[in-house]
């Protein structure tokens, strides 16, 4: 197994790493702002191993994504559910969300491809005090992840997996999506497990769904892992509930 480890710690200016934090600035400002000084640390692909413990440092905010893609997958009994975590999201790794006595819920990170970190620990709580543009920015940051995880439940909802999966990777191109000359290729390079945990399937429900989308032309997986959306899928409708196959394979 990969195990996620950190390199070398760096510093830089806060907005250096995340230049959109500073759009609510003006230009005198915005330069006072380079004196706001993270740390930087750099996280590779395997389970997130973690060397600090900034958000439960009295006063710290967490860490900001500021590159690559992370996993949180929630376990509840014997089902697990996942979110993909990208650039400009606030997390909090190392909070544990366990020992609920009514609904027990274990939490695991994971890193999905590389990711580099800034460290928003107490100090620069504190030194945001001074810079409430930056925290009205960050406290939208944490509304936009809320919206996506409420919009990825609400995908789950759908009647047929084909129609889920479609769903999510329209959702997913909102955000990760390039467009090409034959489709918009999303660079993610999704198992059929992770795809499963995150529309609520079983993984052969999945690979099943994903058999029939390919088909149809509506998705298409590349050869590096990543996924197509073609033109044509374009046309293709998610309000309209097929009989057959996705009644039977609806899970």
């Amino acid at each position: 197994m990969i195990t996620a480890h950190t390199s070398a710690r760096s510093r830089i200016p806060l907005l250096d790493a995340d230049p959109d934090l500073g759009l609510g600035l003006s230009g005198e400002r915005k330069a006072a702002a380079a004196s706001l000084i993270v740390d930087i640390d750099r996280h590779w692909p395997g389970p997130w191993r973690r060397s600090y413990d900034p958000d439960e440092a009295n006063g710290g905010i967490g860490l900001l994504l500021v590159e690559g893609v992370m996993i949180r997958r929630l376990s509840v009994a014997d089902t697990v559910s996942a979110e993909l975590v990208g650039s400009g999201d606030v997390v909090r790794p190392s909070r544990s969300i366990a020992g609920e006595f009514l609904l027990p819920v274990h939490a695991r990170w994971s890193v999905l491809s590389a990711a580099r970190v800034a460290v928003l620990d107490a100090q620069v709580a504190a030194d945001l005090a001074t810079w409430p543009e930056i925290v009205g920015a960050l406290l939208d940051r944490l509304a936009e992840r809320a919206e996506r995880i409420a919009i990825t439940q609400a995908i789950g909802q759908l009647t047929g997996v084909d129609r889920r999966l479609l769903a999510l990777f329209r959702h997913l191109a909102e955000r990760w999506g390039r467009v090409q000359t034959n489709g918009v290729l999303i660079p993610l390079a999704l198992t059929h497990r992770l795809l499963g945990q995150l529309v609520g399937a079983q993984r052969p429900t999945v690979t099943a769904a994903l058999t029939m989308l390919a088909e149809r032309h509506a998705l298409v997986r590349t050869r590096d892992g990543s996924w197509l959306l073609p033109v044509a899928s374009e046309c293709a409708t998610l309000s309209r509930p097929r009989a057959g196959w996705a009644s039977r394979h609806a899970s």
